[in-house]
């Protein structure tokens, strides 16, 4: 694969997947019928993403560094043509009759609109700042598209004009539409969610927790998961649209960005942009993971599954909830370890794929444990056992965002919590929830008063500093210099003054998990003869 793959489209029969290699201006072209790369196509600098036809005949790459639409013949790989749109292109969708692309300009906060019959230019969409994914109904009557600015545009393409901005969370970047229209998905990057927009009020419904830096979203052929990759800690968060939940973290490579899912919904092809590879991803059976206890909900996808008798996990038979020619949904059994699953009908038994029974998780350590309640973009570090996969972490009922996993050990940063005081800590995974260790949210320290205020530049001055919130006092500082302290109470710390260079008045700075507050001090000279 070329460097940094970003977006990544399939031909509407699924044969053919194209990457966009933004680092080495290339388009990869993958067989999926043997997962191997057939062809190379040579774009200009810095493609992003592969918009192609409704009928597979052409490929739309968005080429942001040379501002160009580059049309490709699908039949051939070729240059059909370059269509120039101007700076910072960056995403495209095709009306689902073909008659028209629209392109997302994030340096300017405009979205082109390209005619295909002319590979021109034809109108030009103001939206938020900042745009980047763009969506458009099945129906072909609007346009959704994502702006840094934390706002969804809805364009009627009849029109070309906007006739809703939806707001969404926190730098909201792509987006996907379910395949009845009614619902658009929105990744947002600085909050770690997935906002849900409801298309026939144009209103953000539901916003889902996933994990650091969310990318495409991208949606199973029925509908009942969205596949949303987290290239913060290399996972693909695995989203019920029913609950509206996380029910599986899946690993994936370095950075992984770009997704796609087959017409069949047995597999997705995801590009992992810092590891400049694509891993092909089972979907087949999911979630895969559950606890040994079972009772997990699970979808299996594949074909001639219809008037199934029997699903075994393993040799435990589960239970099968609903049934068509494609999906069997199941409660999965208690079992250990990794087991096949199997589905038995009329023609005979199968196996669909494996399942992965997780042992129930244990919590050991937290550092720091404790931070401000306006929340911090600082790791926190939570040690213990069976944690791999990890789905979710609260601190009380405040959902911290998870930046990395291991077995051992998940990374987080906390988000703004409602009030001062320590919180249970819970990280869910697919084997359980853990519990027993607490976080301290802590307001944001003052000082009232430095007593005395003065002392000689020797140092070696007794001092009590008064204000409120110093009970978790880390450090204290005159002029910069860390000072020796002892925390009396919450409303008084005692320090003794480090020598100082030259006198003066300078800040006393106390510094606690839930920020820094100062005071000042005065340093004299001893007097001279």
């Amino acid at each position: 694969m070329g460097n940094t793959p970003e977006g990544i489209t399939l031909t509407p029969d699924g044969a053919r997947a194209y990457v966009a290699n933004r680092g080495s201006n290339t388009v990869s072209v993958i067989d999926t019928a043997t997962d191997t790369v057939i062809d190379t196509i040579t774009t200009g600098a810095g493609p992003t993403d592969v918009a192609i036809s409704p009928d597979g005949t052409r490929a739309y790459v968005t080429v942001f560094d040379d501002g160009l639409v580059s049309v490709f013949d699908l039949a051939s790989d070729t240059l059909v043509t370059d269509i120039p749109v101007g700076a910072g292109v960056t995403m495209a969708a095709v009306t689902p009759d073909g008659t028209r692309v629209y392109v997302t300009r994030q340096t300017t906060d405009t979205v082109s609109v390209i005619d295909t019959a002319s590979n021109t230019v034809t109108d030009t969409v103001t939206v938020g700042t900042g745009p980047t994914g763009v969506v458009i109904t099945p129906d072909g009557t609007r346009a959704y598209v994502a702006s840094f600015s934390g706002s969804v545009s809805a364009i009627d393409t009849a029109t070309n004009t906007v006739i809703a901005t939806i707001l969404a969370g926190d730098v909201p970047i792509l987006l996907a539409v379910s395949s009845d229209g009614a619902l658009v998905y929105v990744t947002n990057a600085g909050s770690s969610s997935v906002s849900v927009i409801d298309t026939a009020t144009n209103v953000t419904t539901d916003n889902i927790g996933v994990s650091a830096q969310p990318r495409f979203p991208a949606l199973s052929p029925d509908g009942a998961h969205l596949y949303v990759p987290n290239s913060g800690p290399d996972t693909v968060s695995v989203i019920d649209t029913a609950t509206r939940t996380v029910v599986e973290n899946i690993g994936a490579g370095d950075g992984p960005t770009g997704i796609a899912v087959v017409p069949a919904g047995t597999r997705a092809y995801v590009g992992n942009a810092d590891g400049g590879t694509v891993d092909v991803m089972g979907t087949t059976v999911i979630p895969d993971q559950g606890p040994m206890a079972g009772g997990t909900t699970v979808t299996l996808t594949g074909h001639h599954l219809a008037n199934a008798t029997a699903v075994h996990f393993g040799t435990a038979q589960a239970v099968i909830t609903a049934n068509t020619a494609t999906s069997v949904t199941v409660i999965s059994p208690a079992g250990a370890g990794v087991v096949p699953v199997t589905v038995t009908t009329a023609g005979g038994t199968g196996t669909l794929g494996a399942f992965y029974y997780m042992p129930v998780p244990a919590l050991t350590g937290i550092s720091p444990d404790a931070g401000p309640v306006s929340g911090s973009d600082q790791e926190i570090v939570i040690t213990g056992r069976n944690l791999a996969g990890a789905i979710d972490v609260y601190f009380g009922t405040t959902r911290a965002v998870i930046q990395s996993v291991s077995d051992t050990q998940v990374t987080v940063r906390a988000a703004r919590a409602p009030a001062p005081g320590a919180v249970a800590v819970t990280v869910k995974t697919s084997g359980g929830s853990a519990d027993g260790l607490f976080y301290t949210y802590v307001d944001q320290s003052t000082i009232t008063d430095v007593s005395p205020s003065s002392g000689p530049i020797t140092g070696g001055t007794g001092v009590t500093i008064t204000g409120t919130g110093l009970t978790y006092t880390e450090q204290v500082t005159f002029h910069g210099t860390t000072a020796p302290f002892s925390v009396i109470s919450d409303t008084t710390v005692t320090a003794v003054s480090p020598p100082s260079a030259t006198e003066g008045t300078f800040d006393v700075t106390v510094t606690t998990p839930g920020g820094t507050s100062s005071g000042s001090f005065t340093y004299v000279a001893p007097p001279g003869i």
